[in-house]
């Protein structure tokens, strides 16, 4: 850990050892009020108990101020106000007014963008950075800095290359978002004793998490199509199988205490004003234990925007009957007085909402009285961008950083390259490299900086004033330094100013003259050539491809505070890449041919639509998710796996007669008999391991990702089953010569099931495929048989 020290910019010691102080008024503090006669500060109640209580005390007025993110308080009860808006997308940002940064606490760790993040293919990095953040905002709450509920993290699959919020996801598929989702939010939400539930069923917090924007959210601004009025018409089957997951795994899984719907339409509903969305799937199928919060301000936005109803009175009551329970904005705090006067909504309607509000809080701590009594209460200056969490968010970016193509000449060797020219608008990068919904970082390092540690002669020539580089006029002078250098390294790529929350784009291609900088710097090189992408979403890069000059190309998202340092390291050898693709990388003709509005996941080759993601798409591709290369060769092999599942029916099965299973049944019957509903199986326990052996073949420790591909059986039996779809995957660090064995468990109902037209999944009987590897790997193959219990007997049997 101290090989790095060097690399932070240290808080003055003196202020290091301060302790937090009180500097805000806590709810329940016996200092500023008699406490005694109140329930909802008795520690000892259940926690909906005393939300009750509290709930009761309040007049409608009291109330309805309540729902809204900048909540008043109510004083005659010692309730101070309350900010719901705060961020931690990946830091604790002052995106939302929640949270402030000032003297005494100028910055926090600011990891990678989530996409870059993501490409780590590493669950317990995800864990770890959530526990960082939610303890650095836990710090900055004491000085009254920060609040305590964080509208993060982003779970919506990056289903369209184009989209500008892409860098604020885990990627394009459900299984690595929903992993993603779980991990980061258990990281902020968890307590000591992995959470443990207390006698009434609900779980002390350490801070709030939620998942947005619930759901088919994924598009901003396109060709004059904005979020706001946006229609997603999205199928059952699409829905079920690609939208809903990431949410499901964060409710079900995660346990995440809040989630927040979206401002579009699904097939002509506002999502905050749908009742199957909220009340019957949020709340009802999933059992959310926390409160659901509209994005800001999407009541008036199907009020105003779209005129979904016909006064502001029926919008707060169709939200509320629908299952809302905290509004971002300010509609619920105008608007339900009336709407209850005028009976368009029960008063109880608006208590139970409040009621969700507050059991979250008391989870919190925040109506136990004086928080620097508290577990957290002591936390300070000394727990905000320590060495230990910034050494973390540089491991974040380099374990993201992926090598997509390489000749044999990376790494470079900084004992024979005595100059160097970094060339690109992105080459200096500070801001550029912390994306969005950032706070302010405790330092930076930009790649000029950190390749100016492995090569002390460095050139620098941007080759353009920003990305959009309209002007060419900077191209010759970037030429010529490359051409007097012994290496070139060209950082090219996206910012903010393209791809951002209210911004898409509209093609694939580097922006303005950008490939004629990368291209005129490669003719005039007379050493090799880096090409360097920064951007979250994918870029048509193929003319560099066949450039012989350039010798490797590197994808490093928006690497975050230390992305510079991230870079060099991998250039030069001192980290051996592991990072893939989170996403695939489309060539630009991919979306003259494919409305981003057009929301269908499936290929339709009746009207030239070649689908979307890995599982789907039909054409070519640059790279292909999951792809990553490194200095080292890889081999992977099945040490251990099931090879037949006999399915276990419940009694009431329904499925009569049962056909008789022999070893050459499965493409003799008919289709309906070779699929088994969900609603048959007894699907608890239905689970196997598939032990994985991952091999360092080459000449440098490393660190591989093993990926666990499934292909359903063929021919189709299902309209639309994917091509393929990630199951399991785990990150391994593999000395060179050495194996690590890898154990991936697969849940049968639920990873190897297919989702058909009704949004209803089945289960195939026949062969399926399970892959080792990643498309542009060698995959290796073992094949599992689903069969029915013979003789009727629903027990599971593997042989």
């Amino acid at each position: 850990m101290k090989k790095y020290s060097h690399l932070f910019l240290p808080f003055c010691l003196s202020i290091l050892l301060l302790s937090p102080f009180k500097t805000h008024q806590y709810a329940c503090d016996n200092s500023v009020i008699d406490t005694s006669n109140l329930a909802f500060c008795n520690t000892s109640l259940p926690y909906e108990d005393r939300a009750k209580d509290l709930v009761s005390r309040l007049s409608l007025q009291e109330k309805v101020q309540q729902l809204v993110n900048t909540a008043t308080g109510v004083s005659r009860l010692g309730v101070p106000g309350y900010e719901w808006w705060s961020e931690a997308l990946h830091g604790v940002s002052n995106t939302g007014p929640g949270v402030h940064f000032n003297a005494t606490v100028p910055g926090a760790t600011s990891f990678p963008a989530v996409i870059l993040s993501a490409a780590t293919f590493n669950s317990s990095l995800w864990y770890e950075m959530g526990r960082v953040v939610s303890t650095e905002a836990r710090a900055m709450y004491n000085f009254g800095l920060a609040g305590l509920t964080y509208w993060s993290p982003n779970v919506n699959v990056f289903r369209d290359p184009r989209w500008g919020r892409g860098q604020e996801t885990p990627g394009e598929d459900p299984l690595v978002v929903s992993k993603y989702a779980v991990n980061y939010v258990r990281g902020l939400q968890e307590i000591a004793e992995e959470g443990k539930v207390r006698s009434d069923g609900h779980k002390p917090l350490k801070v709030a998490s939620c998942c947005k924007h619930y759901t088919a959210y994924d598009l901003d601004n396109w060709k004059g199509v904005d979020r706001f009025h946006f229609d997603a018409k999205v199928t059952k089957q699409d829905l079920e199988d690609t939208f809903q997951p990431p949410f499901k795994s964060c409710v079900v899984e995660g346990g995440v205490s809040s989630v927040m719907c979206s401002y579009n339409r699904v097939n002509g509903v506002p999502t905050c004003a749908d009742p199957d969305l909220l009340k019957g799937i949020i709340r009802g199928q999933w059992d959310l234990d926390g409160y659901i919060v509209s994005d800001c301000d999407s009541i008036e936005v199907f009020y105003n925007s779209i005129h979904y109803t016909s006064t502001p009175e029926d919008a707060v009551a169709l939200a509320l009957k629908a299952g809302l329970d905290m509004n971002c904005g300010s509609y619920l705090g105008k608007y339900t007085e009336n709407a209850v006067k005028l009976g368009k909504v029960e008063e109880s309607v608006v208590d139970q909402a409040l009621i969700n509000d507050y059991i979250v809080l008391m989870r919190l701590g925040f109506f136990d009285g004086d928080q620097t009594q508290l577990p957290f209460g002591k936390l300070g200056l000394s727990d905000i961008c320590t060495n230990d969490h910034q050494i973390l968010a540089l491991e974040a970016a380099k374990q993201g950083i992926v090598l997509l193509d390489n000749d044999g000449t990376l790494p470079l060797s900084p004992n024979k390259t005595n100059s160097l020219a970094v060339i690109g608008p992105n080459g200096n990068a500070t801001k550029v490299m912390i994306s969005n919904y950032a706070g302010i970082p405790c330092g930076y390092i930009s790649p000029l900086q950190g390749l100016q540690k492995y090569v002390s002669n460095v050139t620098y020539e941007p080759g353009c004033a920003n990305v959009k580089c309209s002007d060419g006029s900077q191209i010759d002078a970037a030429a010529k330094a490359a051409a007097t250098a012994d290496a070139v390294v060209v950082i090219v790529g996206l910012d903010q100013s393209i791809e951002a929350e209210g911004l898409d784009r509209v093609n694939l291609t580097l922006p303005g003259q950008q490939e004629s900088l990368v291209m005129n710097v490669a003719s005039a090189a007379t050493g090799p050539v880096v090409l360097v992408i920064m951007s979250a979403g994918p870029i048509d890069v193929s003319f560099a491809k066949n450039e012989s000059k350039i010798v490797g190309i590197l994808w490093v998202g928006y690497p975050g505070q230390f992305g510079g340092e991230a870079l060099a390291q991998v250039i030069f050898g001192d980290y051996n890449p592991g990072g893939r693709s989170p996403v695939t990388w489309y060539p630009q003709e991919y979306v003259d041919k494919v409305p981003m509005t057009d929301m269908n996941m499936r290929a339709n080759n009746t009207v030239n639509f070649p689908g979307r993601t890995y599982r789907f798409y039909t054409g070519p591709s640059l790279y292909q998710f999951g792809h990553g290369l490194s200095y080292s060769m890889f081999s992977k092999f099945v040490k251990s796996a099931p090879s037949n599942i006999r399915l276990p029916l419940k009694p009431s099965h329904g499925l009569d007669p049962l056909p008789i299973i022999s070893s050459k049944w499965a493409l003799n019957l008919a289709q309906s008999e070779r699929m088994v509903g969900l609603e048959n199986i007894t699907c608890e326990a239905l689970q196997f391991d598939v032990e994985i052996g991952v091999k360092n073949e080459g000449d440098m420790d490393g660190s591989d990702v093993a990926l666990l591909f499934w292909k359903p059986p063929s021919p189709v039996v299902v309209n639309g089953s994917p091509k393929v779809q990630l199951i399991g995957f785990e990150r391994v660090e593999v000395k060179r010569g050495k194996i690590q064995a890898v154990k991936l468990r697969v849940d049968v109902c639920k990873d190897l099931s297919v989702v058909d037209v009704e949004g209803k999944r089945k289960l195939i009987l026949g062969q399926h495929t399970l892959l080792v590897g990643s498309p542009s790997e060698h995959q290796v193959k073992h094949y599992l048989y689903l069969r029915l219990p013979e003789e009727n007997k629903g027990a599971i049997s593997y042989v």
